[in-house]
């Protein structure tokens, strides 16, 4: 209980269909439960709100920025240009596919990298490769990304697990993309609980990284157990155990018709933060929706000073809150891998990195709850004016 003697508010709350509880139901029903006819339909299914050619379930976002890496089939030990304001799944996946990541600095007013950053980043080494992120659901620029790193698009990787509603020039994040990796992990705006998935507009690729989701065996259990089907299979490249189950994406199919209106959700609950914290002194607003951006808003990010004593308070005040990212080059095992003089090449991230504020943004987040927000932070600067 917070001092007030109220309950806290949560910094997230898992949405959840009415539907799923019946889909899950019907799969365990079904007599098969790991990855088989409701993985395929869930695949094309997102596959169509996306306007993705392709799309592969995967066991989680890290695993699909992985096999991605892992299928472009790059030289051992190649160069990987990664923002280092991210979640450390994505530097460990490069590192796992067993190159070296390179680190990006950001813009501060989009907290993603710029064509500037990466074009100094890329000045350094001659990348092979690099992971983009849609940091907290903004819609990144990939083409002017990869044309500032000297990259063909079939060399850049998008980390979208804050990207399921984000769009740019009305084209959703991973509709066009040669690699964009979702997440469905328990706070995203999508939840299944765990899973990932990869978008992709290559044929070939979407081959490759759906053999290798399941050890790179050339057909799945679904297909060697169907009638006429064969025990007979071949492994031509190997492969990573990161498949989706029929449990799972019975779940992710229920929850993808809930999207939209979550979505929407989300959107007024924004409105309304802008709304009160737009004259509020000594607060940085989250990147704005501007020039054909559509924001998907899994994350509400705002700057503040003396940002971990201001968490404290609102903790007191009775509501949770966190900070997206702890950047990578400040983590003891990266620093060790990366090196001082690499870690030391973000100076943005790392000023920005203090002062990074994420507010409680779900859709079942409720008015008062907001208002609770809204109240706590307010008071909290307004002691510092």
């Amino acid at each position: 209980m917070s001092s007030a003697g109220q309950s806290t508010v949560p910094f997230t709350i898992p949405s959840v269909s009415g539907e799923v509880s019946d889909a899950v139901v019907k799969v365990l029903d079904s007599g098969w439960i790991t990855t088989g006819p409701q993985t395929a339909a869930f695949e094309q299914e997102f596959a169509d709100y996306l306007g993705a050619a392709h799309v592969v379930a995967v066991a989680s976002c890290t695993t699909a920025l992985e096999l991605c890496l892992r299928g472009l089939e790059l030289p051992p030990g190649s160069a990987v240009l990664t923002p280092s304001l991210t979640f450390c799944g994505a530097i460990n996946a490069i590192l796992h596919a067993g190159h070296r990541p390179v680190l990006v600095d950001i813009d501060e007013d989009t907290l993603v990298p710029s064509p500037e950053t990466v074009a100094a980043a890329a000045a350094r080494v001659k990348p092979a490769a690099m992971i983009v992120q849609n940091q907290g659901g903004y819609p990144v620029d990939v083409a002017a990304l990869a044309e500032a790193a000297g990259l063909d698009r079939t060399r850049v990787v998008e980390d979208a697990a804050h990207g399921p509603g984000a769009a740019r020039g009305g084209k959703p994040v991973g509709a066009e993309s040669f690699a964009a990796c979702f997440s469905f992990y328990a706070t995203k705006n999508m939840p299944i609980g765990e899973g990932g998935a990869i978008a992709t507009s290559d044929e070939g690729l979407q081959e490759k990284v759906r053999a290798m989701r399941l050890h790179g065996m050339s057909k799945d259990s679904w297909k060697r157990y169907l009638p006429g089907g064969s025990w007979r299979y071949d492994v031509k490249q190997v492969g990573l155990k990161a498949n989706m189950t029929d449990v799972q994406a019975s779940i992710g199919r229920a929850q993808l018709a809930a999207l939209p209106e979550w979505q929407r959700r989300r959107a007024e609950i924004v409105a309304a933060y802008d709304a009160a914290f737009r004259d509020l002194p000594g607060l940085t607003l989250p990147q704005r929706n501007l020039g054909g951006i559509q924001h998907a808003w899994h994350l509400y990010q705002v700057r503040v000073p003396d940002r971990d004593a201001i968490s404290a308070e609102l903790e007191a005040a009775g509501v949770s809150t966190s900070v997206h990212f702890i950047p990578a080059n400040q983590m003891t095992s990266y620093r060790d891998i990366l090196g001082a003089d690499e870690c030391a090449r973000v100076p943005v991230t790392d000023r920005v990195g203090e002062e990074l504020l994420s507010l409680p943004l779900y859709p079942g987040l409720t008015p008062d709850g907001q208002d609770r927000v809204i109240a706590a932070l307010t008071e909290a600067l307004r002691t510092r004016s």
